[in-house]
């Protein structure tokens, strides 16, 4: 199959595509999506086979507008309409208890909620409508690798499975969206950290929780991102949280191991070790959090095209959007502190 590239000028041709059945990558202002229409249990299967993902893990529908959500849902608490009238269009998903048969297990993971977000990009939204149907849209990548954030991250993961790509240009966040199980209206539970954090969603709503529960082996994901090992690169990453003498440690620690370093790190930090390691990628200034998790994936991916053997990552502060920035690099090296190792030995 060949994968076509599509502008801007081009969203009837992909809208046709998607209406006949076959998949279109779309940007969105958090990640490139996977679009096929949700309404189509064969289409809904096109998406897991090319990016080999697992098929108890739910995927997100994608709407053009906050009135389709009641065509899908048994009931849009106030507190949902608030959060929708605040942060749509958006990086926040929202979980809802669904009108039976709406969408096929295929889609909901085999649960009887479904979960839906109207991303904040002009293109992708005029591509909903032109094809006047929801889209499935989970990450355009093979499942458990970085997220894509350009239509070029798209093409190498996916050229060949799928009909398809529209070019938006990079993303504007580079995380996926803040997904909340709403499906108690009494308890908004975040399940998946994003842009959108706690404490802004605080400032509509009175009380957000915040899950931290493992996901079984056996346990149904409620949302994406939850189960699996997911936005890890080929390469080992090993998260660093100290100061200079933690990093000159870990770096020597490695090259001594034989392995060929390679740091996603702050400016001043890749300035200070450029010597040190076989490759570098900067997440800019320490002290915008927001603009690392930005550069999360595409740093993780620049390592793929490189000789590193192993990506020592650094750790920001787990607040605000350093929360999504720490869940999805926690992901991306399965935990794995080179503080820990060393207080193991």
């Amino acid at each position: 199959m060949d994968t076509k590239l599509f502008q801007l000028t081009e969203l009837k041709e992909a809208a046709n595509l998607l209406k006949a059945g076959e998949l279109i990558s779309f940007p969105t202002e958090t990640v490139y999506g996977l679009g096929a229409n949700a309404m189509d249990e064969a289409a809904v299967k096109k998406v897991y086979a090319a990016k080999g993902r697992p098929s108890d893990n739910p995927l997100i529908v994608h709407v053009a507008s906050v009135e389709e959500v009641e065509e899908y849902v048994i009931e849009v608490p106030k507190q949902a309409k608030d959060l929708m009238a605040k942060f749509w269009p958006g990086p926040l998903t929202v979980i809802f208890n669904m009108k039976p048969g709406v969408f096929s297990k295929t889609v909901t993971g085999g649960l009887t909620s479904v979960a839906l977000r109207m991303p904040d990009n002009a293109a992708t939204l005029a591509l909903i409508k032109a094809a006047g149907l929801p889209l499935v849209g989970p990450s355009a990548n093979t499942s458990g690798k970085p997220s894509p954030t350009t239509a070029e991250h798209v093409y190498h993961d996916l050229h060949g499975k799928i009909a398809g790509i529209l070019d938006g240009g990079a993303t504007g966040l580079g995380l996926e969206s803040t997904v909340l199980d709403m499906t108690k209206p009494e308890e908004p539970t975040i399940l998946r950290p994003g842009a959108i954090t706690k404490e802004e969603l605080e400032l509509v709503v009175e009380k957000v929780f915040l899950d931290q529960h493992l996901i079984s082996k056996d346990e149904r994901p409620k949302a994406p991102g939850m189960k699996y090992t997911h936005y890890a690169p080929n390469e080992p990453v090993v998260i660093v949280d100290g100061n200079e003498e933690q990093w000159g440690k870990a770096i020597a620690y490695y090259k001594n191991s034989g392995e060929k370093v390679g740091l996603l790190a702050s400016e001043n930090r890749v300035n200070g070790y450029k010597k040190e390691a076989t490759e570098v990628f900067s997440l800019g200034n320490k002290e915008d959090t927001t603009q690392a998790a930005q550069a999360l994936y595409a740093g993780l991916r620049f390592f793929e095209k490189t000789a590193v053997t192993l990506i020592l990552a650094e750790a920001y502060d787990d607040t605000g959007i350093g929360k999504a920035y720490m869940n999805r690099l926690e992901k991306a090296a399965g935990n794995c502190y080179f503080l820990e190792k060393e207080s193991k030995k």
